[in-house]
């Protein structure tokens, strides 16, 4: 750990084999917190590279509860967090409508951190347990087409490292790497991030662990989802190669809406935004689901474009097929099958 970590004082980027070896460290017990904390601060001082995060996320993922299923071409629309806008639980919503639209949903997610509740929250005021085991996420996957992983319980080797970043106080690596650490392998992510100077990074990233489709998205406002308020910055992945775009509401026919007009609260005041969204009432709430659904339908392909994406999602919604994915889930968790 000491050599990796001189390397990156003096300023020099770690290859994704270093990265590797160093980040097995921060697994192992004899490491201490001083040295995790001056790892992550050193990383964040220089600049976390492309082959940083890769590294970092092979060895999470290597060491996350293992998920054995069958179902094929899965996407996950996981956000960083961290941009303090407060919203409601968009990705969370929109994951039920892809899911809903056909879309095999291994929604990766935690409780709050930049928004009042985190999807964690808002699923198990639902009624959606957080412990499912690796066979029943298998089965939601297969079955149901829609899982949540709870990133804690998914990734609990890693309870000292968050510790320590509980403690330093300042975002770090981890801040950047949790959508990418989902346990399952995704042909297809859309990954909303706070930072708009890594958009760019964040997809090669993605393009390296092997994702065949994506969208990374900065929204209005720093979002770390798509936002009505105005232009949403993206890096697409597609055939190995990343464009850079922007796009606004206007292009796809939605209205402008302030990032203020869709502030959530605790998670009874936005489960019940979430099931008026699948309910398939119309709103401000609705229009920011569209939105999100739709990139997400493009990342994974099922959509030839945004405007086709949100086509498809409002489709899903109108037609119940969303709303019968959460109650499924629900149902689920109350009594271990899904619901006929």
């Amino acid at each position: 750990m000491k050599r990796y970590l001189e390397k990156i004082i003096q300023g020099n980027s770690l290859t994704v084999a270093e990265m590797m070896e160093a980040s097995e460290y921060l697994f192992q017990e004899q490491t201490s917190d001083s040295e995790i904390a001056a790892f992550l601060v050193a990383l964040k001082a220089k600049g976390e590279s492309v082959d940083e995060i890769v590294g970092l996320v092979n060895v999470v993922r290597k060491h996350a509860l293992k998920i054995d299923t069958t179902a094929t071409n899965m996407l996950d629309n996981c956000g960083t967090g961290g941009d303090g806008s407060k919203s409601f639980n968009i990705s969370t919503t929109a994951a039920f409508v892809m899911a809903g639209a056909g879309v095999t949903v291994a929604k990766h997610g935690n409780r709050s951190i930049s928004s009042k509740t985190g999807s964690a929250d808002v699923l198990e005021h639902l009624g959606v347990r957080l412990d499912f085991t690796p066979e029943e996420m298998k089965e939601l996957l297969e079955m149901n087409g829609i899982a949540f992983l709870f990133a804690p319980h998914i990734h609990s080797g890693i309870k000292r490292v968050m510790k320590v970043r509980k403690d330093l106080g300042i975002p770090t690596i981890f801040n950047l790497i949790g959508p990418l650490t989902n346990p399952v392998d995704l042909d297809s992510q859309l990954l909303g991030i706070y930072r708009r100077d890594m958009i760019e990074t964040m997809a090669l990233a993605m393009n390296k662990l092997g994702r065949k489709r994506g969208v990374v998205v900065n929204g209005a406002g720093h979002m770390d989802e798509a936002s009505l308020a105005g232009e949403n910055h993206l890096a697409i992945i597609e055939d190995n190669q990343i464009k850079l775009i922007t796009l606004t509401p206007e292009e796809v026919h939605l209205p402008v809406i302030p990032n203020a007009e869709i502030t959530g609260g605790d998670s009874k005041d936005n489960a019940k935004i979430l099931r008026s969204i699948l309910d398939g009432e119309s709103s401000v709430f609705r229009d920011t689901v569209l939105l999100n659904a739709g990139l997400g339908l493009f990342a994974h392909g099922t959509a030839n474009s945004v405007q086709h994406g949100i086509e498809l999602a409002a489709e899903s919604i109108d037609s119940g097929r969303a709303k019968e994915k959460l109650d499924n889930l629900i149902h689920y968790s109350n009594k271990g099958a899904i619901a006929k």
